[in-house]
């Protein structure tokens, strides 16, 4: 193996720029590059496929994180060895609320930590919170961009099939149903797998994490998964919201 290159992501200093989008399906990371200038495929190496190249001269790069947050802590750690220091996760997501329907996209200010990963770095006291400058140039994108969008909490878990009429199957049936509730009740806007680990990581190591999700499900009707809408758009905020990163970094040197 090469030492210079990290073992999960293959990937070694100077493949990557600062600016790392990070869906966690491989194949999406090749839909994704098809918005980059000059993109080339750098790695792929288990979960975790990467291209790089440039948006308005900005050098830019997306690797896929794999499903859930133990993959995606991996990933978010040996990017930031490699060089990365702003990471926008660009996933799907299930609706929560009435009014968030399939095609919408989400952007996460923190994450409900119903995931075991991040329990091994911090206790749960500890919140799973996205950068203030990503989010707000999130929303400065989707508006700039006039993609219908919902700013909030969003839920990030371990298990999938513990939502819809799976539920019912499962010894702790009642007691799923009830947390399901809790988050309903408590205005949480989505759910999917990952943020937690990409926020309470980026968090600890001191670089910049945010979230934008396209609303693929309508969990709060029993339906994790309707249609796969939204994607693009997602895609293009993120995009746009590195954009506007890169020039306020470039005014802060």
């Amino acid at each position: 193996m090469d030492k210079d290159r990290q073992y999960h992501i293959g990937l070694k200093k100077g493949d990557v720029g600062r600016y790392v989008l990070l869906p966690g399906d491989p194949k999406r990371t090749e839909l994704i590059a098809k918005f980059f200038d000059d993109a080339k495929e750098v790695a792929f190496n288990r979960e975790f496929r990467t291209f790089t190249g440039y948006v308005d001269g900005i050098k830019i790069s997306t690797t896929s994180t794999g499903i859930g947050c133990p993959s995606t802590a991996i990933c978010v750690e040996e990017l930031i060895k490699v060089g990365a220091d702003t990471f926008i996760r660009v996933g799907t997501a299930g609706s929560l609320q009435q009014g968030i329907e399939v095609g919408d996209i989400t952007i996460t200010l923190a994450s409900v930590r119903e995931e075991g990963t991040t329990r091994q770095y911090v206790p749960l006291s500890y919140p799973a919170v996205a950068d203030l400058d990503v989010t707000v140039a999130l929303r400065e994108a989707a508006e700039k961009l006039g993609v219908r969008y919902h700013v909030g909490i969003s839920h990030c878990k371990d298990a999938f099939y513990t939502e819809g009429s799976d539920v019912e199957t499962l010894p702790l049936a009642s007691h799923t149903k009830q947390m399901w509730d809790a988050w309903y009740k408590s205005n949480v806007i989505s759910t999917s797998m990952e943020s937690a680990a990409l926020f309470v990581v980026s968090s600890i190591r001191k670089v910049r994490a945010g979230e934008v999700l396209a609303i693929i499900g309508l969990t709060y009707k029993d339906e994790p998964i309707v249609e796969k809408a939204g994607i693009e758009e997602a895609i293009k905020v993120a995009i746009e919201a590195v954009k506007i990163l890169a020039r306020k970094d470039s005014e802060i040197k």
